[in-house]
């Protein structure tokens, strides 16, 4: 058994930092659902078409995880509307740009 079998992490992710350490925690058992923009998706995707069209290390950074899309600018994106569609997660985590480059961490559930 790994150490984090039987807990969910729900990440909105992009780029290699964040799909870098949810791949470890991917890798050490949990399930990890990314979610990504309906229509594009993670911008990584396409740095490359290495891999069956896709940027390898996007390949490599998002092995071992599950992929979902939502809108979060649509009004049912909620908490409320996300329940029926995701577990309940243990984390959800995610880092937002805020104006002039600085870094806003914000949780939540």
């Amino acid at each position: 058994m790994l150490p984090l079998e039987g807990i969910t992490i729900v990440s909105l992710e992009q780029a290699v930092a964040a799909p870098f350490a949810t791949r470890q925690l991917a890798d050490l058992g949990a399930r990890v659902i990314k979610i990504e923009r309906p229509g594009v998706g993670d911008f990584a995707r396409g740095y490359d078409e290495t891999v069956r069209g896709m940027a390898s290390h996007f390949v490599w950074l998002n092995r071992s995880k599950e992929s979902f899309t939502l809108d979060l600018k649509h009004p049912e994106a909620g908490p409320r509307g996300t329940g029926t569609a995701l577990p309940q997660p243990h984390c959800l985590r995610y880092l937002r740009l805020r104006r002039f480059g600085t870094l806003s961490r914000q949780e939540g559930l």
